[in-house]
């Protein structure tokens, strides 16, 4: 993915944790420039009494919304409003929604709809629509989050070949949602290998986004995707080369 120019945040401060919000803006940060930095809340409310000091600190814009009806806030109905309106504008080439709330989910289609990249941040009981209907998503539980990389390539160092076939044994058993992630990297496989029978981690890494947009190796405790990859050695063949400059490719193929 291209770096993005012009990065639009919006934040619905009753839907996000406050503890993460540094670690959200350095992840995005990370995919661009952020030129709006807004947080919607009623900051009357005694539940976001502590982020006041934190938006200052992090130069993002309060907006506030009073709840016109009690019980019922009408945060989600501002935020929406106020990103159509910078949409229009014609500036950003993408809009980050930090929410965990599916109501959010026809906002993300509609940008989606008109061109530019949606990234969605938020807790990972976030309603799956919400999540498949923008480019990324991000879980706040993976943000600031240190990964034990024993199952990457330093565990081929130390632990040789036997533990890195029991975490592989270990992680299949565990989890469901890794065989997605074999059956998307086999169908990435397919579709983009060279000559050689080979496929660029970069290439596979970037379909299985577009396929599952909250994909995260973090998730499944690795740093990157390679390092995933390689902790399946009865699955995956690996290799390194020099591209251009001082570019190092890392590829895989099937077995």
């Amino acid at each position: 993915m291209k770096n993005l120019e012009s990065i639009a945040m919006l934040i619905d401060a009753d839907n996000t944790q406050l503890s993460k919000l540094e670690a959200v803006i350095q992840e995005i940060s990370a995919k661009g420039r952020i030129v709006v930095k807004r947080a919607y809340g009623n900051w009357r409310k005694e539940t976001l009494k502590n982020w006041e000091e934190e938006l200052k600190r992090l130069a993002i814009k309060a907006e506030q919304q009073f709840d016109y009806v009690s019980g019922k806030n009408a945060t989600d109905m501002a935020l929406v409003i106020d990103t159509l309106d910078l949409l229009h504008r014609g500036l950003y080439d993408a809009f980050v929604i930090v929410a965990s709330d599916s109501d959010y989910t026809p906002l993300a289609i509609k940008l989606h709809e008109s061109g530019v990249y949606v990234m969605g941040v938020g807790e990972k009981n976030t309603p799956v629509a919400f999540r498949n209907a923008c480019d990324e998503f991000v879980f706040l539980e993976n943000l600031n989050k240190t990964t034990d990389n024993h199952h990457g390539k330093n565990a081929g160092k130390s632990g040789g070949k036997k533990e890195m076939e029991a975490a592989e044994t270990e992680e299949e058993s565990q989890s469901d949602d890794m065989r997605e992630i074999h059956k998307l990297l086999r169908i990435a496989w397919d579709k983009y290998q060279e000559n050689d029978g080979y496929v660029n981690v970069s290439s596979a890494g970037q379909y299985i986004k577009r396929a599952k947009p909250d994909f995260d190796a973090r998730t499944y405790g690795f740093s990157k995707l390679p390092d995933l990859i390689e902790a399946f050695p009865r699955k995956y063949s690996m290799k390194r080369y020099r591209g251009k400059g001082t570019v190092t490719i890392i590829a895989y193929k099937c077995l």
